[in-house]
């Protein structure tokens, strides 16, 4: 025989639920109320605007559901919408370099942009050719070096040297590594290729050479976490079967981990594609076009995009036109990357099945 107590639990979590119209229409007047506060008090202000009507919403949601659903729902529906909250809060800065980036690098994303360079140019027209160019020979070889080194280290730190001392050594400098300022490494680059070559030296090797100090520590520490993220038991299970260690890690345990370690590949590629210090000091300026990254100064993305904005001549427009289309090229490329990274993933991740 059902008791009172039962109804009354089983008619709390059955009824008293507001319509599925309720969120968007007070969404919607919250809105609408926060503009007309924000227009009156302080001149039309967008992000005032937004505010008062996320705190009316918050304040409108909370009373509706109170009276309606109780408490408990209530609650939840608070928490859901703090959440929500601070996702779109973090989305604005995303959207809003995004847009600024595409509505102003837009007017000089044509072909010529991308076939031409600097040679001869001063005023508007020319191109970037040279400085996409460049970044991809300078990223490029400079992945080619950090790609093997922090794969390799972060295998070690995982699966050989766990709890010996130069493996805590090795953390510990990996760690420092990870802080340094983008400066020194391009210093550092600009000293050993003195050193090595000669005083004033600079070239596409040398800014590979100071993003590599930049990208390897960024590679370990991300590929060392994904490695030990791979359950103990496949590594016992492969061991039990008698397959040496090595070919363990190699069959069993990179596969495991591919997805993540792309993921950390591509994190550190787009972690360095954008420095513009180390490669102000190690690569150089040039308006032409260098196919050996091993001679001349070798013009890269983001040197050139600072060049243009800092440093412009008497049409100023037309170098800031530059500027921004070098920005939204880099934003493009790193998107590239990260489709590629994806796929990659997909395609060589492990298939499980039932």
């Amino acid at each position: 025989m059902t008791t009172l107590s039962q109804t009354l639990a089983s008619d709390a979590l059955t009824s008293g639920r507001l319509p599925r119209f309720t969120v968007p229409v007070i969404a919607v007047a919250s809105l609408l109320v926060g503009i007309a506060v924000a227009s009156l008090f302080a001149g039309g202000n967008l992000a005032l605007a937004a505010v008062l009507g996320f705190v009316l919403y918050l304040l409108a949601m909370e009373t509706a559901a109170r009276v309606v659903e109780g408490a408990r729902q209530a609650s939840d529906r608070r928490a859901t919408t703090l959440v929500t909250g601070a996702f779109i809060l973090a989305l604005l800065p995303l959207g809003s370099v995004a847009w600024e980036a595409i509505s102003k690098g837009i007017a000089r994303f044509d072909l010529n942009y991308f076939t031409m360079s600097m040679r001869n140019i001063v005023g508007a027209g020319g191109g970037a050719v040279h400085a996409i160019y460049g970044t991809l020979y300078v990223t490029g070889l400079a992945s080619l070096m950090s790609i093997p080194i922090g794969l390799l280290t972060a295998i070690y730190l995982s699966e050989y040297g766990r709890g010996n001392r130069l493996a805590k050594s090795i953390t510990f400098f990996v760690d420092v590594m990870t802080g340094i300022p983008s400066i020194v490494a391009g210093l550092f680059a600009y000293a050993l290729m003195g050193l090595l070559i000669g005083p004033g030296f600079k070239s596409g090797f040398s800014g590979s050479i100071a993003l590599s100090v930049l990208m390897i520590p960024v590679v370990v520490r991300s590929s060392e976490e994904i490695l030990r993220l791979v359950p103990n038991e496949l590594r016992e299970a492969s061991y039990a079967l008698g397959v040496p260690k090595w070919l363990t890690i190699v069959r069993i345990v990179v596969p495991t981990a591919i997805s993540g370690l792309i993921s950390g590949i591509i994190l550190s590629i787009a972690r360095v594609i954008g420095e513009t210090a180390p490669l102000l000091i190690a690569s150089g300026f040039t308006a032409s076009l260098n196919n050996n990254p091993f001679d001349n100064p070798m013009m890269t993305l983001p040197v050139f995009v600072y060049d243009s904005y800092a440093h412009p001549g008497t049409d100023v427009q037309a170098y800031w036109d530059r500027a921004w289309t070098g920005a939204l090229t880099l934003i493009l490329i790193v998107m590239l990357l990260n489709l590629i990274g994806r796929l990659i993933a997909r395609r060589f991740a492990p298939k499980i099945g039932r």
